[in-house]
């Protein structure tokens, strides 16, 4: 194992991305920050790559799910046969996303196979309650 990729979808997130990306880079373990452009109609994808991060693009908006899909696709060929483990952070967390540096630990030292973060604040879903609360009951 050579490390941890940190893979990052992110649409129109020019404001908030390089404070993401050098925060990605800061993590214990992280060799690999992956953001996957997708379809953004501003300078996503430039911020980014200006951070230190790979970025590779959607030529048109594709959704969350394909780009987490592409990035993880992105990492396993440029890994060939030393695998790394997978991150999945949104773009805009700017500088709280050294906050995920206890989701690593427990998946690097083999403790556990996949970990997910639990917000101690609650805010608006927008929508996105049903996707939070069966992730949750599962």
């Amino acid at each position: 194992m050579t490390g941890t990729a940190v893979i990052i979808p992110a649409k129109d997130e020019a404001d908030r991305i390089g404070a993401t990306v050098a925060a990605a880079l800061e993590l214990a373990g992280v060799d690999l920050v992956m953001v996957v452009d997708d379809g953004s109609a501003d300078q996503t994808g430039r911020v980014a790559k200006a951070a230190g991060a790979r970025v590779i693009r959607h030529s048109r908006n594709r959704g969350k799910a394909a780009a987490m899909e592409s990035g993880a696709e992105a990492v396993r060929l440029l890994d060939g046969e030393s695998p790394r483990h997978l991150l999945f952070l949104d773009a805009d967390l700017g500088e709280t996303a050294r906050a995920a540096d206890p989701l690593i630990k427990p998946v690097a030292a083999g403790e556990a196979d996949m970990t997910i973060a639990v917000f101690v604040t609650r805010v608006k879903l927008g929508g996105h309650g049903f996707v939070v609360n069966l992730a949750r009951r599962g």
